[in-house]
């Protein structure tokens, strides 16, 4: 079964969380006899085509953006050509790109979307949006949302409701390198062991300055590992009074990123607006058998965390109650423990990446056997 994925971004060149997911899926789908191709675009292409830990990555070079969204004609000729070699296209909502390139090439193809997020900032863009919007995935054969939580309260998907299914993400612990001893006490030495974690990306949408405003003047040492548009002013927020408990790593590794994982004493995500669908960093600390703190909004993120269960859910954009949820987990061990075992055991049972490639691979087949069973 040969499956290819079509988004914006793509590994190697960007680590962001759908790009993971890509990643995750295309390497765990292997087991199940799904050949995978990535058709990405990025700014300045590696190679056209690379391969990856088992699939192929095509990348093309993006033509121009508006309103940050990327436009490659080169993309659209590409993908015209892998879509007549593979049995399903795989799209990543959103990219309104994507929505043209399918209309335009890809409706002869058996196709489903994985809807990662609403768009949420741009409301006069989804205005505009909206009828291609709801034309594409009015077209394609099945939308996968990524939890039970944010099919309850997107609109969007409420509208497509009947073609909707639930897959949760995935991740497979041994694609996580193991970090060295010496790595690992050169990080303890540094920060301890009773430090929260943020990890990812310094977007507009993850609270990190609601984060900064919870823990002024505490005892709640943080460490934020992690790059991106608002790094610069973070930083500087950072250094202002009180402030002296946070620490900017910037962009790590993978080793030391599963080393701070090891060695934190909760993961918080403070993620305060719907842009953070489902919280990849928290699926990892899930895994490390961490507490974790995030805010309720409605998204996959209280799916992982169950408040009360594996952690805390907390308001969103409420500093008082994000301070008073970290200053819980630091101050009780047994809570700490109860709460990491349980997030651990969470993750088996729902978000390990074999049983999501297992309800992907026998998605895609069902919707290949329909699309063959169809008179054209």
């Amino acid at each position: 079964m040969r499956v290819l994925h079509y988004f914006r971004l793509s590994r190697p060149d960007s680590f962001g969380g759908v790009e993971q997911f890509i990643h995750q899926l295309s390497v765990a789908t292997r087991a199940f006899g799904v050949s995978s191709h990535v058709l990405a675009t990025a700014d300045e292409p590696q190679a056209p085509t690379q391969r990856l830990d088992g699939h192929v990555v095509h990348q093309a070079p993006v033509g121009f953006r508006i309103a940050g969204v990327e436009f490659s004609a080169n993309a659209a000729l590409r993908f015209r050509e892998l879509a007549a070699r593979v049995d399903l296209v795989h799209y990543h909502f959103p990219w309104p790109f994507a929505d043209l390139t399918h209309l335009a090439f890809g409706r002869r193809v058996p196709s489903i979307v994985t809807y990662h997020s609403d768009i949420v900032r741009q409301p006069t863009m989804l205005k505009l949006y909206s009828p291609l919007m709801h034309l594409f995935l009015g077209r394609v054969d099945r939308i996968v949302a990524t939890s039970p939580n944010y099919v309850r309260t997107s609109p969007v998907l409420q509208r497509h409701r009947e073609r909707v299914e639930v897959i949760p993400i995935g991740l497979d612990p041994a694609s996580y390198p193991p970090p060295s001893p010496e790595r690992v006490a050169a990080l303890e030495h540094e920060h301890g062991r009773r430090f929260f974690l943020f990890v990812g990306m310094l977007r507009y949408y993850k609270g990190i300055h609601v984060l900064l405003d919870a823990v002024r003047h505490t005892d709640i040492p943080v460490v934020i590992a992690g790059g991106g548009p608002l790094e610069e002013s973070l930083r500087a927020q950072a250094q202002t009074p009180g402030l002296s408990n946070v620490r900017f790593l910037g962009e790590v590794t993978e080793e030391d990123k599963c080393a701070l994982l090891a060695l934190c004493r909760g993961v918080v995500q403070p993620s305060h607006l719907r842009s953070e669908a489902f919280g990849i960093s928290l699926l990892e600390g899930a895994m490390f058998g961490k507490p974790m703190v995030c805010c309720e909004i409605g998204t996959g993120t209280t799916f992982i965390n169950i408040d009360g269960e594996t952690g805390c859910a907390v308001e969103p954009g409420d500093p008082l109650t994000l301070r008073e949820a970290m200053q819980r987990l630091l101050h009780d061990d047994d809570l700490v423990a109860r709460y990491g075992a349980q997030a651990a055991a969470r993750f088996q049972a729902h978000f390990t990446a074999e049983r999501m490639a297992a309800s992907y691979s026998a998605l895609y087949q069902r919707v290949i056997e329909r699309a063959d069973a169809t008179p054209q």
